[in-house]
């Protein structure tokens, strides 16, 4: 007589839920065929324990063989696979593993379960090569430089650069209470006609009453570095060389203000782009400096034995007083108009008149150039050299972020750029600064 296999409403092993004649449990795989009929054919087992009628045997827990369909084993098997491990949709979970599952409308595949509509989704990934927010690494950057997704304020490329050209390095920092830098530099090496190096350091500072002060300071620095690359190799004098250079800067600025303003920027009454620049150049016999306006070069020398001083003079109202003997320098840069400036770069400047000194210095040192946004808090030359590091002619970039940094422990009220270039062990016989 063929034997019958019990009928179950659950499995004995994981108590999932069976349907009449399966042979195998669908979650665990256990084999149902192991368990015993009762005489009356009752659905009643039991688990663990004797029921009413008569004592029975505990179901053993490990589940027996398991049949995967040919097309997941590679062979004929039974009528049931094992689930996978994974959740899917649609289907009750387990009472032992807590997993859903179930089949697709294809055969033998399980499909994963749709997000949640309910859970609110994160804002999409931006596309490859877009800018991502610095703060929330997620939102588009808008062309405001604004996150579409946090709304956050992205840090401009000017905040805060860095570079180093050979032996000379710079470094501009946007401060501490600007909203952005209107400061810009360039730096240059190049080769004279004798084969001798020689290097500059370009450094603009636009002035903030005016329209696009950025822009100014970007397009004066490249054009006087563009003029120094040109004139130096074939041979023009250094000191000429600077002095077209500055020429040449304030016509790049000058074409800023026929340029068609945006509808923001457009106000009748606001001045047109305008900026301040000073520069050096070294050769191993020569420093020549060039300036108009309020940024300043200074000379500090590597030994320190002898004094430090300032190349430049300011084109400024408190500069005027002192040069008229009306003030002495204390109280001149302590009026509230101290730092009005009396000459720069821009369509509605006076007369342009750069001025160019030369030295010719007979030891080592460091040549600063700078913005107002340093020198304020170093206005002395020996002020300067106290804040310039003993070694700043091995690591020029070293002194520029040291000195940057020196502007910003003092409050960073303005933008700050400094650039140090080293002078040489000048050749015997050169004569003093």
């Amino acid at each position: 007589m063929m034997s019958q296999m019990p009928q179950l409403s659950a499995c004995p092993s994981c108590e999932w839920p069976l349907e009449s004649g399966d042979r195998f449990c669908g979650a665990c795989g256990y084999d149902l065929s192991a368990v015993p009929a009762r005489p009356d054919d009752s659905p009643t087992i039991a688990m663990n324990g004797a029921p009413p009628g008569g004592p029975w045997p505990e179901v053993p827990h490990p589940p027996a063989e398991v049949h995967l369909p040919a097309d997941l084993q590679g062979t004929e098997s039974g009528e049931h696979a094992m689930p996978p491990s994974g959740p899917v949709v649609g289907s009750p979970v387990s009472p032992v593993s807590g997993v859903r599952f179930d089949r697709s409308p294809e055969p033998d595949e399980y499909v994963l379960q749709a997000p949640d509509p309910r859970v609110a989704a994160g804002p999409p990934t931006p596309a490859e090569g877009t800018k991502v927010c610095v703060a929330c690494r997620a939102g588009r950057v808008d062309d405001d430089g604004y996150c579409e997704n946090c709304g956050h304020a992205q840090p401009r490329e000017r905040d805060h650069m860095e570079q180093e050209a050979g032996p000379i390095a710079a470094v501009s920092d946007r401060g501490l209470r600007h909203h952005r830098n209107e400061d810009a530099f360039t730096l240059g090496t190049s080769v004279l006609p004798d084969g001798s190096p020689a290097t500059f350091a370009v450094v603009c500072d636009g002035v903030s009453s005016a329209t696009r002060p950025d822009d100014a300071s970007l397009a004066a620095s490249r054009a006087a570095a563009d003029a120094l690359l040109a004139a130096l190799p074939q041979g023009t004098h250094p000191q000429q060389a600077m002095h077209e250079a500055i020429v040449s800067a304030s016509r790049a600025v000058n074409s800023l203000a026929a340029e068609p303003a945006t509808a923001r920027e457009h106000q009748p009454h606001q001045n047109a782009p305008a900026c301040t620049i000073v520069g050096s150049i070294v050769t191993p016999s020569l420093l020549v400096v060039g300036w108009v306006g309020d940024s300043r070069v200074y000379w500090v020398p590597t030994d320190r034995s002898s004094p430090p001083a300032r190349l430049t003079e300011d084109d400024s109202w408190a500069a005027q007083m002192v040069a008229a003997g009306l003030m002495n320098e204390a109280e001149a840069y302590a009026d509230e108009r101290a730092h009005a400036i009396t000459g720069w770069l821009g369509a509605d400047a006076y007369e342009l008149d750069p001025h160019t000194a030369s030295f010719k210095p007979d030891r080592p040192g460091v040549v600063v150039v700078c913005t107002d946004g340093l020198w304020n808090y170093a206005e002395a030359a020996d002020e300067m050299a106290e804040a310039v590091p003993a070694d700043a002619a091995a690591r020029p970039l070293h002194t520029a972020r040291v000195l940057v940094g020196h502007a910003l422990d003092g409050g960073g009220h303005d933008n700050v750029t400094v650039a140090v270039v080293p002078f040489p062990t000048p050749p015997q016989g050169a004569g003093s600064a």
